[in-house]
């Protein structure tokens, strides 16, 4: 390979690079992850759903209550 063609491809390279790292600093986001996301399914049917299977699910996990047993001498 000639030294032109690579002088070329690195220049070609490096303004990709800049380009990229200046689309990322416009864009961030100084606030934490889960801050970023909150609310962005609210009212979605699919997670609503999601949500209601998720509860029904840790509600099938809880223990059952045992029924309560008569007394043998007639008192509750």
């Amino acid at each position: 390979m000639s030294a032109p063609s690579l002088e070329k491809r690195l220049e070609a390279l490096e303004a990709e690079v800049a380009a990229l790292k200046q689309k990322i600093a416009a864009g961030k986001d100084e606030r934490p992850w889960w801050q970023q996301i909150s609310g962005a399914f609210r009212g979605d049917p699919a997670f609503l759903e999601a949500m209601k299977l998720g509860r029904e699910y840790r509600e099938s996990l809880r223990p059952k209550p045992k029924p309560k047993r008569k007394r043998k001498d007639g008192h509750s």
